[in-house]
């Protein structure tokens, strides 16, 4: 079982959430636990895709028999592996901003155990993504890799996530965004592997080079992690 109680909605009572999620989400898109109800309530088709294709995939399917959680006493060893390893980068991108694997929210809104670990699954495995693409995670990294969880599971969050987002930037971010950060996360969401059929867990020792060229991950371009320093990191947007 997910921990978490688990809040099943009526159809009046989810779409009265998935509203009111969505309206505060764009007034403030640091709110994380609206963008969380926002993703349950309006993703429930989505995850129901990536359930049916995870069956179809022989790794796949392993991740839904095992239900592997990305928490620390689960991913702690990464920490201790050589440093050309897809487990270090990983442990490097969370140290380095003090990020922990428990920090994520529970999934509240989903009717069944199957389709909770899909949305559980998906929420969690969000910070391996930012390490394969070595995006940052300021506003315009997240809005970014927001496109490419778009392109992998076509959440109704992740559209309004970028949207959102996009309101925020200035002029020149804006500018930034829309000329060098969509039109690459639009390729990299389309060459890459279903990234929800991957057991990351099983690879973390093996070197994260080899690794995205077996999943086709084109990394970000260095000029747009340059910028990672220069902006605050958006945590909400993590989910």
């Amino acid at each position: 079982m997910l921990e978490g109680a688990r809040l099943p909605l009526k159809g009046w009572q989810q779409a009265a959430v998935a509203v009111g999620s969505a309206v505060g989400a764009l007034l403030d898109p640091r709110r994380a636990d609206l963008i969380a109800a926002l993703g349950e309530t309006t993703g429930k088709p989505a995850f129901e895709r990536v359930l049916e294709r995870m069956k179809r995939s022989p790794e796949g399917r392993a991740v839904l028999l095992e239900r592997p959680r990305v928490i620390s006493s689960n991913v702690g060893h990464a920490w201790d592996l050589p440093p050309n390893t897809f487990g270090a980068a990983y442990a490097k991108f969370m140290g380095s901003r003090n990020f922990s694997p428990d920090d994520r929210p529970p999934v509240r809104f989903m009717e069944t155990e199957e389709i909770a670990y899909v949305a559980t699954r998906a929420r969690e495995v969000h910070d391996f993504w930012h390490t394969l693409f070595g995006l940052p995670t300021n506003l315009m990294g997240e809005s970014a890799l927001k496109v490419i969880e778009f392109e992998q599971m076509l959440l109704p969050m992740c559209a309004l996530s970028v949207v959102g987002g996009s309101v925020r930037f200035s002029d020149k971010q804006r500018k930034l965004f829309y000329q060098h950060y969509f039109p690459w996360a639009l390729r990299a969401g389309m060459r890459c592997t279903d990234l929800m059929c991957v057991y990351y867990e099983r690879h973390f020792d093996e070197d994260l080079e080899d690794v995205r060229r077996r999943w086709g991950i084109i990394p970000a371009p260095p000029e747009m992690v340059e910028i990672k320093n220069k902006t605050k990191t958006f945590p909400a947007l993590r989910l």
